[in-house]
């Protein structure tokens, strides 16, 4: 990444550092949180802060506060969190290079390469290049996740910096608070729970309720502070069981009662469709113990004390979220009918669930292993960071990250007994992509348990997933339809581009030679300098280019070859109206799996077996009629757009193609024509009566064959049926 420098200015003077009577209280503030670091390394914060201060200085905030108040506490945000030096003095001057004459030289030579790193990763881009600010949030959060994949540290400054902002949004006008708000629930909040962070996504979640909905926030809060006496009684009565419980089975541990929040009851109540009341458990314990066989133990306890909601379990220990994300979930029958949800974990476990990434630094690397939050936080980025390399905008880009941010997974398991954890509703072609973007592209079908299933099937958690591929197997644009991954999404798309590309190079090249053919010329013999000066007129960068444009239409090949064909630079050019180019009359083959640059007329769905011809239209490239189809009078007045084309040899797929049936208007005659239509192999794509009286219905068939023996067979096996009266196609 290369870092945004504004213009050459002057080097980088550090004022001098005060005494401790002279630093103000939020400085103080910081210190004091950060104390785990040593005498050292708080005196670089004292710097970083005597610096930032230097920069910022006559900024204030909307508040009216000085504006350096706000990067001092989002490093405080972070030293609560126990984050390495760098990482807080970044956050103190995460403003700098944006908002200041401090440039990204001068922070390198003051503080390092890395915190200069740091502190443009954060940077935010400038908006005005953007066309409209939803544009520019996402180039800024695509730029930011870039900068994610090389330190992890940005995405921590980020979620403090909106955190910071968030809990002091009251000086923002409504229309900001409700944009901030909408932005913080939609994209940072999920990302805390993506890195495993639940303190700050529960903040952020709180804050942005609060802020977007603060009657609806203000009525949950109430209804949980006064919470009947009998709710409360049973709960203090819940816990004093469990503790002895686990007292007489010698298992040391910690019991803490929880209250859901008020955003995951609001959420839940909208999903459910259900009301405050019958929410039942908004109130849980957790249990911390030592060791996991520990968790187990006090399963068991739990489970004889109480009865367990037998479909409620939930083993995150063996099988953890994918953000690292370990603990057992139960839910149990409370004394007074209501159920109480009770989590069981380690110490390591319950810091890893608060803290997420921030648990255990290790710079740049993945923490303990595999299933640490960091290896996987690393994993999930570096397929965001493949992703938005192919995806076309920013916008696009967002909406695919949203989908990945999705907290309900289903978790998966390999051929090999790896687990695989991907978004609800996922299918097994979204499998396929996680497992490779090869192995998506060359996907056929899937084997689920055992069982041989369509791509299309979905996945639910717990299943042994192993994908089936062909050499010759391509994406079909069929697949967009049914995945949900952002991953699948972009890689279908990139391939399919990629394929319509190949193909309308292909088709280009032979139109072109056809055309040159006529002018007793071929695309080998043109000289490699006339080539070269006609695509430097038009612009196109390659050949490719050009033949592609050819094949959508949007440049006549008898115009291109007339151009390259044309004895002398300075002789004028002739076009088509002036002086016709003789046509060459062989026929361009075509297989009908043209990608993009070959469509078929849906006013006589020609098939393969048809006498057809072709018709060059800008932006489509070439449409195929039949010869007997009646619009065809009308294209042999543009010759120059007539293209001949035939079949070629091998031809594949299904195409398209209309019957219509007349049949006796009675119970069953639809079935009986469908039955036929299914037993000759042929799909059914649309029924609809065009004609319909009391003894004689006429319906229309869209239907899908392979050719035209293929429909003449489907014609024979429904006249034979003693209900139909006619068939014909149409």
């Amino acid at each position: 990444m290369t870092p945004a420098q504004p213009a050459p200015t002057a080097p980088l003077t550090v004022p001098p550092l005060l005494d401790d009577a002279q630093v103000p209280d939020y400085v103080r503030e910081l210190e004091q949180a950060a104390e785990y670091l040593p005498d050292d390394q708080r005196a670089q914060l004292r710097r970083a802060w005597a610096v930032g201060a230097a920069a910022h200085v006559g900024q204030t905030r909307k508040s009216g506060e000085p504006y350096i108040t706000h990067p001092v506490a989002v490093a405080k945000v972070l030293a609560d969190q126990g984050l390495d030096v760098e990482t807080l003095i970044a956050a103190i001057l995460h403003d700098t290079i944006e908002d200041t004459p401090l440039t990204y030289d001068g922070l390198v030579s003051e503080f390092g390469e890395t915190v200069a790193e740091l502190v443009d990763g954060v940077t935010k881009l400038d908006k005005i290049q953007f066309r409209d600010r939803q544009e520019a949030a996402a180039e800024s959060f695509r730029k930011m996740l870039l900068a994610m994949s090389r330190d992890l540290r940005v995405i921590l400054i980020k979620l403090a910096d909106r955190l910071h902002n968030m809990r002091t949004l009251g000086a923002q006008s409504m229309e900001a608070r409700h944009r901030i708000a909408r932005e913080t629930l939609e994209i940072y909040a999920p990302i805390a729970q993506r890195l495993g962070m639940n303190l700050i996504k529960a903040e952020l979640q709180d804050l942005g309720f609060r802020a977007l909905h603060p009657w609806r926030h203000a009525v949950i809060e109430k209804r949980l502070r006064t919470q009947p006496v009998v709710r409360r009684e049973s709960l203090v009565q819940i816990e004093a069981q469990l503790a002895q419980r686990l007292a007489k089975e010698k298992l040391a541990h910690r019991l803490v009662s929880r209250v859901k929040s008020p955003w995951s009851i609001y959420t839940k109540m909208r999903a459910e469709h259900k009301t405050f009341a019958q929410v039942m458990d908004v109130f849980g314990f957790r249990i911390v113990v030592r060791t996991v066989p520990d968790c187990y133990h006090a399963l068991g306890v739990v489970h004889a004390a109480y009865k367990p909601l037998d479909s409620r379990f939930r083993d995150f220990i063996a099988i953890p979220k994918a953000n690292g994300y370990q603990s057992l979930h139960t839910v149990l029958f409370g004394p007074y009918g209501s159920p109480i949800e009770v989590q069981i974990r380690t110490e390591e476990m319950d810091l890893i669930a608060e803290r997420g990434i921030a648990a255990h630094w290790s710079y740049k690397h993945g923490g303990d292993g595999p299933n640490s939050a960091q290896s996987r936080a690393h994993s999930w980025i570096a397929n965001l960071v493949e992703s938005q390399r192919a995806t076309g905008s920013s916008l696009e880009f967002l909406e695919n990250v949203k989908v990945d941010l999705f907290p309900d997974e289903v978790y998966l398991f390999t051929p090999k007994g790896d687990i695989m954890a991907l978004p609800r509703n996922s299918t097994a072609l979204d499998f396929a992509y996680a497992v490779h973007t090869d192995v998506g592209n060359r996907a056929v079908a899937a084997r689920v348990d055992g069982r041989l299933v369509p791509l299309r099937t979905k996945l639910a958690s717990g299943q042994r997933v192993e994908i089936i591929t062909a050499k010759s197997s391509t994406p079909k644009p069929q697949w967009l339809e049914f995945v949900v991954s952002g991953k699948a999404r972009t890689s279908i798309r990139q391939q399919l581009k990629q394929l319509e590309h190949e193909d309308a190079v292909q088709l280009g090249h032979r139109m072109l030679d056809r055309a040159l053919e006529a002018l007793g010329i071929s695309l080998d013999r043109v000289p490699a300098v006339r080539l070269d000066a006609y695509l430097n007129e038009f612009r196109y960068p390659r050949l490719e280019a050009l033949l592609a444009d050819i094949a959508l239409g949007n440049r006549m090949p008898q115009q291109v070859a007339m151009a390259l064909a044309r004895e002398a630079p300075g002789k004028p050019l002739r076009t088509p109206g002036s002086d016709m180019l003789p046509m060459s009359q062989d026929k361009i083959l075509i297989t009908g799996a043209e990608r993009g640059v070959i469509s078929f007329a849906n006013c006589c769905l020609p098939i393969p077996g048809d006498e057809i011809m072709g018709y060059h239209t800008a932006g489509k490239g070439i449409v195929v009629h039949r010869l007997d189809c009646p619009n065809v009078a009308d294209y042999r007045k543009s010759p120059d757009r007539w293209v001949p084309i035939g079949w070629d040899r091998q031809v594949a797929g299904d195409f398209s193609a209309a019957l219509r049936i007349e049949v006796d208007n009675r119970p069953g005659s639809l079935a009986q024509v469908a039955a036929a239509i299914a037993e000759a192999e042929s799909n059914i794509d649309r029924v609809e009566y065009l004609e319909r009286d009391a003894n004689i219905a006429v319906m229309r068939f869209a239907i899908e064959v392979s050719d035209r023996r293929h429909l003449a067979d489907v014609m024979r096996r429904v006249r034979r049926l003693a209900v139909v009266l006619g068939v014909q196609r149409m």
